[in-house]
């Protein structure tokens, strides 16, 4: 007997994509992350995101299909630029995109942004630990926003 496959679909602003259940590799560009990006992290420092816009634009050009937004850098305040980023990557493509952090108040503030920016989005949650107390805070909030 055939095991049952897991699938999900994440919805952007013009595309979906379904991940799992036997379907074709999906690509998720994750460019917009400042870990070892002296430019990226200096740009976020300074609250400047053309640069994420470019790098969503540029990674969707090259076949992603999932943009991953990633804001977490020494000197950034994610809980107000998480959101902001992701609404610059939506505006900027149609494709899902995929909201990278391991803080839950970015978390929800980023969520609620892509609610308001991409009415039915569905994105997918990165970063996410199997700790108890990490999923305590984090499935609520994936839960609430049909992430």
């Amino acid at each position: 007997m055939r095991e049952p496959t897991v699938r999900t679909t994440l919805r952007g602003k013009g595309t979906t994509v379904t991940i799992g259940g036997g379907g074709p590799t999906v690509l998720i560009g994750e460019r917009i992350n400042p870990t070892g990006k002296k430019r990226l992290a200096a740009a976020l420092q300074e609250g400047d995101l053309s640069l994420v816009a470019q790098e969503a634009v540029a990674q969707v050009q090259a076949g992603a299909d999932i943009i991953d937004v990633n804001v977490g850098a020494a000197g950034v305040d994610e809980v107000a630029l998480l959101p902001r980023a992701v609404r610059t990557v939506v505006e900027a493509v149609d494709v899902p995109v995929c909201i990278d952090t391991a803080n839950p108040e970015a978390l929800a503030a980023a969520l609620e942004e892509l609610r308001r920016a991409v009415p039915g989005a569905k994105p997918l949650v990165n970063s996410v630990n199997g700790e108890e107390r990490s999923l305590a805070r984090v499935l609520p909030l994936v839960r609430e926003h049909g992430a």
